[in-house]
């Protein structure tokens, strides 16, 4: 027979419960601690995801088809398939002007018709400083020129002389417009643009090397953009960012619409 335990007094039990009591109570604060912790850390770890995250948005929001393009890109030239032009010519936006884009195609006979109207109040505006306009050359029509790419030769052909010789850009272009061919045909030839291209006052070097073709593929690529950008059919022009839909067909509409963004 076991031998007898002998009972524990009041306050031997009355200690024991205190202590028992003082165990439970750390055991809770290590434990609420540790919650804590765990919780700081999934707090940290989120945040930092977020802030990551947000980072590769921000640098993805800026980046477009012509950001990783590995091709001969006209000088001055944006990642929006831009050419802007300024009193100094092209590329060289005028500072803290009116912002001007022209999504234009050489052969797109609307484009033509914007050009007779506003074509010197474009020129006017870049030089005096009102306005930088960015032309977009596009080659939406290739498929119109019989099988010769004509939007693409002469979209190239324009960041051509752009690159080469900036003044000459906008005269350049109007000559283009000026002898623009009609819609289903082959178009200019090469050597046809080069002779307009002298004719305007590029100089015979850089008119040689137009039909070399470097900003070609430029041109496929900054066409894309443009459709990634919204834009639909030519003439399209934003100023300062905004689709402006005002009656260009008027003289002095859209010399007046720069103007008062100005």
């Amino acid at each position: 027979m076991a031998a007898n335990t002998p009972k524990a007094t009041r306050e031997e039990r009355r200690e024991a419960a205190r202590l028992e009591a003082a165990r439970l109570r750390e055991q809770a604060a290590k434990r609420e601690k540790r919650n804590r912790g765990i919780l700081i850390g999934a707090v940290v770890l989120v945040i930092a995801l977020i802030a990551t995250a947000g980072f590769f948005i921000y640098q993805a929001a800026g980046r477009t088809l012509l950001s990783d393009f590995e091709g001969e890109v006209p000088a001055g030239s944006n990642l929006h398939g831009g050419i802007p032009i300024g009193a100094e010519g092209a590329g060289s936006p005028n500072e803290g002007a009116v912002e001007v884009d022209i999504y234009l195609d050489f052969l797109c006979p609307y484009c033509g018709q914007f050009e007779q109207v506003n074509g010197e109040d474009v020129a006017s505006l870049a030089a005096d400083g009102t306005a930088t306009i960015t032309y977009h050359p596009l080659a939406n029509l290739d498929n119109a020129s019989a099988g010769t790419m004509y939007s693409t030769r002469a979209a190239n052909a324009f960041a051509t002389v752009s690159a080469a010789e900036p003044a000459m850009a906008l005269p350049f272009a109007e000559a283009l417009f000026a002898n623009q061919p009609a819609e289903g045909g082959p178009g200019l030839t090469d050597e046809e643009i080069v002779a307009l291209a002298v004719e305007a006052g590029v100089s015979q070097e850089v008119a040689d090397s137009l039909a070399a073709g470097t900003y070609t593929d430029w041109v496929g690529v900054a066409t894309q953009q443009s459709q990634r950008d919204g834009v639909s059919g030519t003439p399209t022009i934003h100023i300062d960012g905004q689709d402006w839909t005002g009656n260009w067909t008027e003289p002095g509409a859209f010399l007046a619409a720069v103007t008062d963004a100005a």
